[in-house]
């Protein structure tokens, strides 16, 4: 496995693992599954906090404009932009 989505900063099921944890991953049934009980899950999720955004820079450009991974991890304003023809100078 090389990529998971959606990314665990973005509050994913990925935020909750901690060092320890069983992960079952049955890749025919397209499935990844964290081993620990609703409960366990529950406590996880409400003492998540998300990481603080980046204030300024290329971590923020990145942060708030890369697409996911199954979306081609490429900046959202590009989308549709590129393919186009470039003329050269015949010179």
């Amino acid at each position: 496995m090389l990529h998971v989505s959606p990314e665990a900063a973005a509050g994913g099921p990925l935020a909750f693992v901690q060092t320890g944890d069983m992960i079952e991953l049955d890749v025919d049934a397209r499935r990844l599954h964290l081993e620990v009980t609703d409960e366990e899950l529950a406590r996880r999720r409400a003492a998540w906090q998300p990481p603080t955004p980046p204030a300024r820079g290329y971590y923020k450009l990145y942060v708030e404009h890369v697409l996911q991974a199954d979306q081609g991890a490429d900046l959202d304003f590009l989308v549709g932009s590129s393919g186009a023809p470039v003329p050269r100078d015949s010179h």
